[in-house]
């Protein structure tokens, strides 16, 4: 399996945010995932980046539940 890795200011740019929230995130723990290669170069996977934009999703500003699923 072939999987795309970009550079931390071609993340930031993919995903319009700056090189420093993606920096500040990394040392805060991670929330999106990367990937070190050697002792210094960082990179992340496209298909990590779309995964963490799909878990930011909302419907609604006051809710963030989709309003098309009913939850018991």
């Amino acid at each position: 399996m072939e999987h795309e890795l970009l550079t931390t200011a071609e993340a930031a740019r993919y995903l319009g945010m700056s090189k420093a929230f993606l920096e500040r995130d990394r040392w805060a723990g991670a929330r999106i995932p990367f990937i070190r290669v050697g002792s210094r170069s960082v990179r992340y996977r496209r298909a990590d980046l779309e995964a963490d934009l799909d878990r930011q999703r909302r419907y609604s500003t006051s809710n963030g539940r989709d309003p098309r699923t009913r939850h018991k």
